[in-house]
């Protein structure tokens, strides 16, 4: 039995659930996210809590009950209090700034990266070597911060880029310092 499939989802107070079939569609203040999910899988509400079962003890069913889950709970936990990803920008003359809801971003090109901000996320900028992605979908806050970090990964030799906060970027000496 998965450990984490068998565990019941709490739905905190003013989180509207509803599920229909394999559809589960969860609002709450931070917004609305509706997702479909594997037939093999049995999703049922009692009281205040969801519980997510497996017909049997198939492959498939195995797979797919700890996921299912997990993914229940992170729309749960998105649409109450949200998720965010911070991050940071190293470099001489990196810094972003917002532009309306976009983000706009001075990365040592010739010319500057905007970013538009996709539905039901919002970017915060509150110095100008930091940003904040933030939004009700892990999913979703996870790719954006990704796709922001791809315009610069961090190097190894000066530690030049954008990275996540806490992230340890491991530093190589240069071939001046390598010798023989």
């Amino acid at each position: 039995m998965s450990r984490i499939g068998k565990q019941p989802i709490t739905v905190p107070a003013g989180i509207d659930v509803t599920i229909d079939g394999t559809t589960v569609t969860v609002k709450g203040p931070k917004g609305e996210l509706t997702r479909s999910f594997p037939e093999i899988m049995i999703i049922k509400r009692e009281g205040d809590e969801i519980i997510v079962e497996r017909p049997d003890d198939s492959r498939e069913a195995k797979a797919y009950h700890g996921l299912v889950r997990t993914l229940i709970a992170n729309m749960v936990e998105g649409t109450s209090n949200g998720f965010s990803k911070k991050l940071q920008l190293v470099g001489v003359g990196y810094r972003a700034a917002l532009k309306g809801k976009d983000l706009e971003m001075q990365l040592g090109f010739s010319h500057p990266v905007l970013v538009e901000a996709p539905e039901n996320i919002t970017f915060e900028v509150p110095s100008q070597t930091e940003i904040i992605v933030s939004g009700p979908s892990k999913e979703q806050v996870g790719q954006v911060a990704a796709n922001i970090r791809k315009w610069r990964k961090p190097e190894p030799y000066k530690g030049k880029g954008i990275r996540y906060e806490g992230e340890f970027v491991r530093r190589k000496l240069g071939k001046a310092a390598k010798g023989d």
